[in-house]
This record gives C-alpha cells, structure tokens and sequence, in this order.
C-alpha cells in the first residue's frame, strides 16, 4: 500500500458514503467569470515567449522564464541583456500582468462577496454528514414543536435532519444545535435526494400550515414509488383540527398528532387525577427510566401465531409483559388474559427493559419453535 491509499484509507475517502446530490456542477458555473483572466494569462505568456524569441533571441526556456517573472511582477530582473525594442515589450508585458491579475483578484473578491461558493462548499460538506445516517428521520419546518422533538430525538441518540427553506435555518441551527441541517424546500425531490431520505426511517412534518403538511406527505409517497423502496417511510404529522387529523390520515400519514386534542386530555387527565401528572413523563421522557414500552408486530411466519398468549412464555423467556394486543382489524385489547390468540400481523404492546424488548422482537420473528420453551 503506497502512501497516497494509506492517506486515503486514514481519512476514510474509500468507504465514505456519497450524497445523492452532486453539487460541484454548481460551483463550476460559478467559476465562469475566472475564464477570460486564464485565457488571457495563457495568451500572454505565450505572446511574451514568441517576443523574446524573435526579438532578443532568447532560448525557449529562457523566454518561458523571462515572460514568467515578467508577468507577474516579482521583480528578478532580467536574465539576459535585453533591447530597447525588448525593454518596451516587457513594460508592455508588465502592465498586460497587472492588469489581468487585478481583474482576476477582482472577480475573486465579487463572487466571495456574494458567499455563494462558499455556502455550496458548506453545503457540500453537510451532504456528505447526512449521508452517513442511516434509519434517521426527517424533521420538516422549524417551529417550537421542532424544537421539543429534536430534544427528545437527540435524547434517545435518533439522527435526524432538520429541513427549513427560510434563510434563518442557519441562525437555528447553530441555537439549538441542529448536527445535520437543509435550507431547502421541504417536498421538492432534490431536498429529499439531499436529505438522503432514501436510507431514512420516517419524516416528521411539524408546518403551521395544513397545506404544507398535505404537499409533503403526497410528495414523499410519491417519491417512495418513482424510487422503488422497499418498504414506506413512517410519516408523522401535526394537525390542529380534529378535521385535519382524518384529512392527513386519508392522504397518507401513518400518525397524526393534534396539539390541541393532546392538551385537553392532558389537563382533564390532569384535574381527574392530579397524584398521577408527572406518571407519563416519569415512565416515557425521563432518559435514566430502565422502563421502556413497545409495540411489537407478530409476521406471518412467526411461530406464536394461532398459540395463546400463554403458551408463548414471552414473561418467562424475556422478562417482559404483555399489556395489549392490536389486532390485524384494529381492535385493541387491553391487558390480554392468558387465553387470547396471537394471530397474524397483530400488534403486542410490550414493557420491560429496552434488551429485553429487543430479546422479544428476535423470539417472535422466528419461524421454529424456541429451545427456550423447553425450560419453561
């Protein structure tokens, strides 16, 4: 292994994963104007070079040379002794050098000025972050319900990706601490190449407005279909009409959650039961809680199916319970007996330890018996 694939192994340049935007086009075009300025300088160093051939007799590399440290100023002298008619041909070299280079530093300075180069290289770099993620989730629009969500988000240690079109993102950012972030707008399908949705979990759309929150779940079922993925994302939305709720739902929205409705339950839960308040949060929120709680699907060819609740042993073997089953038609039943039939594609409600949640997960997924009922 040489030196440059050592260099390129210790900076990961071999297996980093690409964006699926490419914005270098960008910057090139942005490169235009520094076009004229390299022709010219290409132009004159080749017009001095034939000059001080003919007119001196200079040798090849000596009239390359002359023109050189002509051109740019530096100020060696000359090489060899050079004539009148060579003396006004350097002054006009010089000139023609300062010229071009004070033109060149002047478009630098322009196109520095706008900051669109260097936003593009910020950017570029930011793509290459966001696509390192993987089963992360899309946030859409930042607003104070963004700001809640990422706390948890970023509690739980679940990457995320902010997505804003308004300038101020970058302001936002750097507030709250926003790892990976987009100024772009959300349901255009270059934002979601730039998002990297394709190795996303979900999208979490949080607009004030109804009709953005519609836009953006259309465009991203869509843009599920136009790239053939494998499975749908998990899409969650805000609404706050009970109305909208049904609406976004009908459109595509695996959740919807309505500020308003949870607020009311929250503060009749609240006056009903007020040495219950801090339950929710205490069992949910709180990042030091062994307690977690899940709901776990049951696939068509896992083992439990067509067995009761009991005969699975899922207490014994995983530590964990059972405290509700969905069935495949929606029904909910709450705290199961030991008598209820597992059937296909329905939903458990699993509580215990984040491990043993996992341990229940890799049991029901089986196709054969487990060993472990043997002990049990």
């Amino acid at each position: 292994m040489n030196l440059l694939q050592r260099i390129r192994t210790f900076l990961h340049w071999e297996s980093a994963p690409k964006p699926d935007v490419n914005l270098l086009p960008e910057i090139y075009s942005h490169l235009k104007a520094f076009r004229l300025p390299l022709i010219l300088t290409v132009l004159i160093m080749l017009a001095g070079t034939i000059g001080y051939v003919i007119i001196d007799g200079f040798t090849l590399m000596d009239a390359i040379y002359q023109t050189g440290i002509t051109f740019t100023t530096v100020g060696f002298g000359e090489i060899a002794p050079i004539s009148n008619i060579g003396r006004i041909f350097t002054i006009t070299l010089v000139i023609s050098g300062f010229a071009i280079f004070s033109s060149a530093i002047g478009i630098l300075v322009a196109e520095l000025n706008r900051g669109t180069i260097v936003a593009i290289l910020k950017e570029r770099r930011m793509l290459y972050e966001i696509a390192r993620l993987k089963q992360h989730f899309v946030v859409c629009y930042h607003n104070a319900y963004t700001l809640e969500v990422t706390k948890q988000l970023k509690a739980n240690h679940i990457p995320f990706v902010v997505v804003d079109p308004r300038p101020e993102i970058h302001e936002w950012a750097i507030e709250h601490n926003y790892p990976q972030y987009l100024k772009a707008e959300p349901h255009a399908e270059l934002s979601m190449l730039k998002a990297h949705l394709a190795s996303a979990k979900g999208l979490i759309t949080l607009s004030d407005s109804i009709a953005d929150n519609i836009a953006l779940i259309a465009s991203v079922r869509l843009f599920e279909k136009e790239h053939f993925l494998p499975r749908p994302y998990y899409v969650i939305s805000a609404a706050e009409s009970m109305s909208d709720v049904e609406k976004l739902k009908k459109l595509g929205a695996d959740t919807v959650v309505s500020p308003t409705k949870l607020t009311a339950q929250r503060v009749s839960a609240v006056a009903a039961r007020p040495d219950m308040q801090n339950l929710l949060e205490e069992f949910l929120y709180k990042s030091d809680n062994p307690l977690d709680m899940e709901e776990i699907e049951v696939p068509k060819y896992s083992w439990a199916v067509l067995k009761k609740l009991k005969e699975t042993h899922i207490r014994q073997i995983t530590n964990t319970s059972v405290i509700g089953i969905t069935k495949k038609d929606g029904k909910f039943l709450t705290m199961p007996k030991g008598d209820v039939l597992i059937t296909s594609e329905c939903k458990l409600l699993i509580i215990g330890t984040q491990s043993d949640i996992n341990t229940t997960k890799e049991l029901l997924r089986r196709r054969e018996k487990p060993k472990e009922l043997r002990f049990v």
